[in-house]
């Protein structure tokens, strides 16, 4: 199986110690695919692989036609320091430094675009503020923006829907429905099953290793669920890395 990014007998890991073991599988190009299972089964580590962020410890992660500045990985909440002087304007322009580069000139037209994607999420008004004085909803939301200014093919969301309220939620998931539209290709870590079941065709069941990928409706039944809680609940997160051998 290809597809626009191919994971090939993956394992992921801090240290030599697996978080993530033997994951193969591919998200088809224009895919729109929700990671879920329980906590610790090493979907966030996955993500960070997917975004090459974090070398696999063995087995090979095949990202087809996808230059560094075709993925915009939108990470957790709790990795992003709010505690940064930065503007809310500034966080969305640095959606197009890999386009621009390091030392580009950030253009007028680029700060437009800006300002269009920060009306296009509700913040119209918001560029001059600091972003650690957004509201979490907010700050979220200003984080969309910036991975609208990216314009990537593919996007990684880890977490983008956590301690939101309900109308955020609904706002944000209609502009991953647009992208996806779009053609673009979505992979996002979700808890609410329910949303999971409404709004995402594909989903990959993580424990560890993959408990089942494919479409939702044969991916979140109650026997795989409980084989992904079963499965976690006996993880060795201390385990050495494993070798698999052909027979």
């Amino acid at each position: 199986m290809t597809g626009v990014i191919e994971l090939r007998d993956v394992t992921l890991g801090y240290e030599r110690h697996p978080a993530v073991h033997h994951v193969s599988g591919a998200f088809a190009a224009g895919s729109l695919t929700a990671i879920v299972g329980p906590n610790g089964a090493g979907k966030s580590t996955l993500m960070k692989g997917l975004a090459g962020l974090l070398r696999p410890l063995d087995g090979e992660i095949v990202r087809h036609g996808l230059a560094r500045h075709d993925i915009a990985y939108l990470p957790q909440q709790t990795e992003i320091d709010n505690d940064f002087p930065i503007s809310v304007l500034d966080v969305v322009v640095l959606g197009a430094w890999r386009r621009i580069g390091a030392f580009g000139r950030v253009t007028r037209a680029v700060r437009e675009t800006a300002q269009a994607a920060l009306t296009d999420v509700g913040l119209e008004g918001f560029g001059d503020r600091l972003i650690g004085a957004l509201s979490v909803g907010q700050r979220q939301k200003a984080l969309f923006a910036r991975a609208m200014l990216a314009d990537a093919p593919l996007l990684l969301l880890d977490e983008p829907f956590t301690a939101m309220d309900a109308r955020t939620i609904d706002e944000l998931m209609a502009l991953v429905l647009r992208w996806h539209r779009e053609g673009r290709t979505i992979v996002a870590v979700v808890h609410d099953f329910e949303q999971v079941r409404t709004c995402f065709p594909e989903t990959l069941l993580l424990a560890r290793d993959v408990v089942a990928w494919g479409s939702t409706a044969s991916v979140l039944t109650s026997a795989n669920l409980l084989k992904a809680a079963a499965v976690s609940d006996v993880w060795d997160r201390h385990a050495p890395v494993c070798e698999r051998i052909d027979a």
